[in-house]
């Protein structure tokens, strides 16, 4: 790009009143005036926050891309976004994920920024990043926060993925408080988000495999020096983006959004992808539906032997090559052509990327397992879509029929999951309403129920679970979520029964309530409207205007983008 057409010149290349005004106030931080000399201005995006634990080492790495911008001839300026923090924030972070867009692309759009590096790391922060990005459209690159160190608890490596199975042992009575205590005193022990394949990671990945970040960006442990250099990497290659005016629309093709649902089905990344690859989608303007990934994600093989689905950790991710030795392996099922954030293509890139451990990244031909990706779901019960992750769930509930325990939402759920005389027994189907965007609202992580504590008892380990929510990336089980149209949107699944039977069969894409169409139209009919929780604010806002899963929640008017300029000025 032609250094006197730079964005950030139509306000620190003004003369008058207005240039004085936008140097004058800048300058006052010690800013010289030789830095308003047409140089790019590049934006740091931090999601740091005391908050957001999985980011709170985001202060230090943003020095480290300061380094790389000012080195490649830039001049960076840091500036806050609102911080989503999966594990604190109530009712749930994907509430506000579309509100963190907002703030990220209006703060982009208004300010004098040629380029952006987006710091991302705990979940909802890079979705809302790159959402809002998106809808302005300057050169952007990705620097992730990385995966925290491998948990330890008694001599055995732990992570997030065990939290659940902890609970589970501790509902069942094989558990006490203080064993729990000394678990949760091992999980986290260092900077950083997650150290499985749930969704922070699942993320991480994805903007590797889009080719909006540096290759090898996604696995690199955070408290890696290597993840310091490459934030100071990131830093250098924005300039040149920025001089290349190689923009997040010149990345984001189509063909990209197909690389990352296949690497996505290599890696048993999260079912959360789904819903967030659709909204990233929708703002670039890139059409892709849930049959989109079920078709992409169908012929790849899992051959990351990670946790959820597998054993290993992200960190062993790293030492056995990374996200590049994994894309290495699916080179002859991708589009290798594809463009990225350094400008070179995906064959590039990863063309010699090697595989140093075989037994955490196998080989498509000899895979660790068949079972892969994200299958969508159609049928009755779920008109629109629901999802289910294959990899995470049981063989022999693949295919099942079983009558259906109902709760109409969380507090029922809670009131009586334990219940000694709930009528329940393992062939049974627990499905769960009004956990969806509208419903809840925001589409919380509750999609993975936990099971009845008489069933815990006989040793029953896993259930098939039916839901308009989804569930942590973490999580494991046979779990259908997104169920569209949701609950409180006037979805079958409102009118579900106790007692009604249902079929789910994974390989024929089918969830199936068995009652018959006068009878589903007879109850709909008879469901009360369903009232807005929200009298005010975003939340209202959100209720109003929310998409549903199957067009991956954004809300109505924010899809597509109004690009960069601003042509009036503020005196």
């Amino acid at each position: 790009m032609d250094e006197q057409k730079l964005r950030s010149q139509g306000w620190f290349g003004r003369k008058g009143k207005d240039g004085f005004i936008y140097r004058a106030w800048m300058r006052k931080q010690g800013i010289a005036p030789h830095e308003f000399d047409g140089r790019p201005i590049i934006g740091i995006c931090n999601t740091w926050s005391e908050l957001t634990p999985c980011n709170s080492h985001f202060r230090e790495l943003a020095e480290h891309v300061k380094r790389g911008v000012y080195e490649a001839g830039g001049f960076p300026v840091e500036f806050p976004v609102l911080s989503l923090g999966e594990t604190l924030m109530k009712p749930t972070a994907m509430l506000f994920r579309n509100l963190a867009s907002m703030d990220v692309e209006e703060a982009i759009r208004a300010n004098p920024l040629d380029g952006v590096v987006l710091l991302c790391g705990c979940d909802k922060t890079t979705p809302s990043l790159v959402m809002g990005a998106c809808s302005v459209d300057l050169p952007t690159i990705v620097v992730s926060g990385g995966p925290m160190l491998t948990g330890r608890h008694r001599g055995k490596c732990i992570g997030t993925s065990d939290l659940w199975r902890f609970s589970e042992a501790q509902r069942a009575g094989h558990m006490d408080d203080m064993e729990l205590s000394l678990a949760e005193a091992g999980m986290c022990r260092s900077d950083g988000h997650c150290a499985v394949m749930g969704t922070a990671s699942t993320m991480a990945c994805m903007v590797e495999a889009l080719g909006i970040s540096l290759p090898g960006n996604a696995a690199i442990p955070a408290p890696d020096a290597a993840r310091k250099i490459i934030a100071q990497r990131s830093g250098a290659e924005i300039v040149r983006m920025v001089k290349a005016d190689r923009k997040l629309s010149d990345i984001l093709s189509p063909e990209a959004f197909e690389n990352a649902i296949k690497v996505n089905a290599a890696i048993g990344g999260s079912t959360n992808f789904v819903i967030h690859l659709l909204a990233i989608a929708g703002r670039i303007g890139v059409e892709l539906s849930l049959e989109d990934l079920d078709r992409l994600s169908a012929d790849i093989p899992l051959i990351a032997n990670l946790q959820p689905s597998g054993s290993f950790f992200m960190e062993d991710l790293y030492y056995a090559g990374g996200l590049p030795a994994i894309i290495n392996k699916l080179l002859p099922h991708l589009h290798t052509g594809c463009l990225t954030a350094n400008g070179r293509t995906v064959a590039e890139n990863f063309g010699s990327a090697e595989c140093y451990d075989p037994n955490i990244i196998t080989t498509t031909d000899q895979p660790f397992s068949t079972m892969s990706g994200i299958v969508a779901l159609k049928g009755n019960l779920c008109e629109q879509g629901a999802v289910i992750k294959p990899s995470a769930a049981s063989a022999q509930l693949m295919k099942h029929t079983g009558k259906a325990v109902v709760f109409e939402n969380i507090e029922d759920y809670n009131a009586r999951i334990d219940d000694p005389l709930l009528e329940v027994d393992e062939t049974s189907l627990l499905v769960l309403k009004n956990v969806g965007p509208k419903g809840y609202p925001g589409m919380p992580e509750v999609g993975n129920m936990g099971l009845p504590a008489k069933l815990l008892a006989k040793g029953v380990t896993d259930m098939v679970r039916i839901s308009d929510g989804r569930m942590s990336g973490t999580g494991f089980g046979t779990v259908v979520l997104h169920v569209s149209p949701e609950a409180a949107d006037g979805g079958t699944l409102a009118i579900v029964r106790g007692g009604d039977e249902i079929t789910l069969d994974v390989k024929g894409r089918l969830l199936h309530l068995h009652v018959s169409d006068e009878e589903i139209a007879a109850r709909k009919k008879a469901l009360p409207p369903v009232a807005p929780t929200a009298a005010r604010g975003y939340v209202r806002l959100y209720q109003e205007h929310v998409q549903g899963a199957h067009l991956g929640a954004d809300l109505d008017f924010l899809r597509g983008g109004s690009g960069s300029q601003v042509t009036r000025d503020s005196h």
